[in-house]
């Protein structure tokens, strides 16, 4: 996938992981149309435009549904071979069953699961152009395998949802070759992450990009780890 003509589009960008994986194709000669919300403080990507003029910033909340189509009107004339879902957001935590907080459990799967498939559904014409991957970065917290010791109603639901936009979205999209695919970065030291997390942002991205690079359209609607391992729903 390192190609100069390679061009990618990123939610989330302005640290952690978003910011690695930015740093990362930026690297491999990626062009690289790179979102946040309030670019003027992100002062590490910002850093990135002196050194790369294959990347442009651009101001984004995920949940404005109007803000995404001008955005992708804007961006009309791209074809997009990756789009990158990295924009999350976990919410409280530490609650125990029975003290839920409905208006942040809202806000999480505004972020977390209805954004992804308003930006897989505005960008649809990019990614078909350069029959393209669409990316969600899910966790493993989401899986229903997984989920051993409950809790965390918020966050492991906004997942396990949007695991289902991706899983449909191969369904929809793999016959006209675009590639969906849920991944889980690992626990990684970022500010979600916390300091005890096990791998650096650096670490993760290096894997998500080896996962990605390796793609074909028969791995759509796989849920895959950083070390490229699958992870059962």
């Amino acid at each position: 996938m390192a190609n100069v003509s390679k061009h990618m589009l990123i939610t989330g960008a302005n640290r952690g992981i978003g910011l690695a994986l930015t740093q990362r194709c930026l690297d491999a000669g990626w062009h690289v149309d790179a979102c946040c919300r309030q670019p003027f403080e992100a002062a590490e990507l910002n850093s990135l435009v002196t050194k790369y003029d294959s990347l442009s910033i651009h101001a984004l909340d995920v949940t404005d549904h109007t803000a995404v189509d001008a955005l992708a009107q804007s961006l009309s004339d791209k074809q997009f071979h990756l789009i990158l879902n990295n924009a999350g957001y976990y919410g409280p935590k530490g609650y125990g069953f029975g003290n839920t907080d409905m208006d942040e459990w809202r806000k999480v799967l505004e972020i977390n699961t209805i954004a992804p498939l308003k930006i897989a559904q505005a960008f649809y014409p990019h990614l078909l152009a350069a029959k393209g991957t669409f990316a969600a970065v899910s966790s493993k917290v989401g899986s229903m395998a997984e989920n051993t010791s409950g809790g965390g109603y918020i966050y492991r639901s906004s997942k396990a949802a949007l695991n289902s936009v991706v899983k449909s979205l191969s369904n929809d999209l793999s016959p006209q070759g675009i590639i969906a695919i849920a991944l889980h970065p690992g626990w990684v030291q970022t500010e979600m992450g916390g300091p005890n997390a096990l791998i650096s942002a650096e670490e993760s991205a290096q894997g998500l990009y080896a996962v990605l690079e390796g793609l074909e359209v028969k791995d759509s609607g796989r849920f895959l780890n950083y070390q490229g391992e699958e992870i059962p729903w």
